[in-house]
Order: C-alpha cells, then sequence, then structure tokens
C-alpha cells in the first residue's frame, strides 16, 4: 500500500466573528478527523477556502496544522496559486513546515496549454524538494489535466499521487489503467458520492470535504472496500449521498461553492465542533431556516438525535 491511502478529508478552516482563523475549533476539527480513523488530512485546499488567505496566515494554518496533527497522520498541504513562481514559494514554507507533499493545480485565471502544464509542474519539482500530488479541480481551475498530462508527470516522477475532483469518472479509470504498473502513484478521488464505485476500480483512497461531517462515514466505508464487503460499501455511500444534500441547501442564495463548504460548517457548527458556520468575504453564511433544514438531514442520517 502507497504511503498515502485512505480517507484524507481536505480540512474546513473556522473563523471566528472578525474573520480570523477560530484556531480551537481548527484542532478540534483536526482531532475530530484522526479520531475518527481518517489516514491523512489535506489542509489548504479548496474546502479550506485557501484561496481567501493571505501567505502569512496560510503559513500559520500549516505550522498549527503540523504541531497538533503531530506526525499521527501524514499532512498534505495545498499550494495553490495562480502562477508558478508563487506556487513554489508556498511548496518552499509547506516543506519548511514539515508537510508530507504538497498539492498543486494548473495555474488559473491565465488560459495554460497542457505543455505549459507539464512545465509548471516540473519547474516547481525542480525548485523544491517535496513530493507533489497532482489535483485536477476543472471547476475552479477552468482547465482539465487530460490523461496525457498526469501519465507523462507519473512516469517520469515528477508526481505521486492524483487527488482527482473533476467528476469525469471515465478519465479517472483510465489512470488508473495507464499508471497500475506504478506501484508507488497513488490515485483519489474527490467526488464524495461516488467512492465506493472508485474503490472498486480500484482508487487507493478518497478526499472527501464531506468527511468534515461525518468522517466515521467514510472511514467506515474505506474499512468495507478494503475487506471486499461492497453490500456495506453501498450501503455506506447510500447513506453519505443523503447526507451530502447539506450542498445543495443554501444554492438558491449563494455560489455553489459557498454552499458546499457553507453547508459542512453549519452542520459542523450544529454537531458542536466548531463554533460558527461564517465563510471568509464576500461569501455569505447559511442562515437560520437554511440551518434548520441542515439539522433534518443530519437527524435523517443518524447523525443527531
Amino acid at each position: 500500500m502507497t504511503k498515502f491511502h485512505g480517507v484524507v478529508p481536505p480540512v474546513v478552516t473556522p473563523l471566528n466573528a472578525d474573520f480570523t482563523v477560530d484556531y480551537p475549533s481548527y484542532t478540534r476539527v483536526l482531532e475530530h478527523l484522526i479520531g475518527a480513523g481518517c489516514q491523512g488530512v489535506f489542509v489548504l485546499g479548496s474546502t479550506s477556502e485557501v484561496v481567501f488567505h493571505n501567505e502569512k496566515i496560510r503559513r500559520e494554518i500549516l505550522e498549527h496544522s503540523v504541531k497538533i496533527v503531530n506526525g499521527r497522520v501524514p499532512v498534505i498541504a495545498g499550494v495553490l496559486d495562480a502562477t508558478t513562481d508563487n506556487v513554489i514559494e508556498h511548496a518552499r514554507v509547506a516543506k519548511a513546515a514539515g508537510a508530507a507533499a504538497a498539492v498543486v493545480t494548473a495555474p488559473y485565471y491565465t488560459v495554460t496549454s497542457q505543455p505549459e502544464i507539464i512545465d509548471h509542474f516540473r519547474y516547481i519539482k525542480d525548485a523544491v524538494d517535496i513530493p507533489l500530488v497532482a489535483y485536477d479541480i476543472p471547476v475552479c481551475v477552468h482547465a482539465k489535466l487530460a490523461r496525457s498530462t498526469v501519465t507523462t508527470l507519473a512516469r517520469e516522477g515528477t508526481i505521486i499521487g492524483l487527488k482527482d475532483s473533476s467528476g469525469d469518472d471515465g478519465n479517472f479509470r483510465y489512470a488508473l489503467l495507464d499508471l497500475a504498473e506504478h506501484s508507488d502513484f497513488f490515485l483519489m478521488t474527490g467526488s464524495e458520492i461516488v467512492v465506493d464505485n472508485a474503490l472498486s476500480m480500484g482508487a487507493h483512497g478518497v478526499v472527501p470535504g464531506l468527511a468534515n461531517v461525518d468522517p466515521h462515514g467514510y472511514v467506515r466505508l474505506w474499512d468495507a472496500a478494503q475487506r471486499g464487503d461492497w453490500t456495506a460499501a453501498r450501503k455506506e455511500q447510500e447513506r453519505l449521498c443523503r447526507l451530502f444534500e447539506i450542498v445543495w441547501v443554501g444554492q438558491n442564495r449563494v455560489s455553489g461553492g459557498a454552499s458546499g463548504v457553507g453547508g459542512f460548517k453549519t452542520a459542523m457548527r450544529n454537531l458542536g465542533i466548531i463554533d460558527t458556520n461564517l465563510m471568509p468575504r464576500p461569501r455569505q453564511a447559511l442562515n437560520d431556516a437554511e440551518a434548520a433544514k441542515i439539522d433534518a438531514i443530519l437527524r435523517s442520517t443518524g447523525l443527531l438525535g
């Protein structure tokens, strides 16, 4: 089994009333995930709302994460930015803080070709001695990591893994087939509602934002798949699909991304894991009526009595 495997949630970043990071709540989130049996944590990703944090805050979040985790599981750090040189600087910070790997997307805002994306990863690898994980999330980056891009970077050793949040399960399957002979390379899905399918195809793990709310459910799903109990895996996945409906509660009022992370934060607040459901500006938090709908979903999926 590769070093990075299993359930590796992208960690939510709770906020205080003044929009600073709520570190006591953040610590509870990390302990909540590790205590549930997750095999790693991914900090400073999309679910962490990393693009809303400046360089100083990113560094503080990462250093705090490494300190609290204290080697119990790997800490994988997002080093997301629009340009190669900015990503290199974030990667240097991640290495100095003790991150086990750096997660890198294609450049965003500017339009970048696949050859340029390949060069982007190579430049980072040449500049910083830290393992790189490719992050395919075209809904945010507006560029898809092509099958040939992933296989090229994997076979030459530039990247050690892929987090696939593209929703393109066919392409993910081809990547699994293409790289099956590379035993040290790992492929994880970021699609919360098809984890059982991905694991049955041979995925090495899952990076589910919803695990911030219910890490035990994803660990049960992972464990069922590892022992080949696909009936139990499907049953757990179907319950998690019902829980995932919290991401749509606020979508008629706020943007899709804010509704998703806002749904996670609201559920976590209602479960007592974090203190507020605040979102970084200009994103809006879910309101009381929406929170009541989330409570109903939490009750129906066994998380609230």
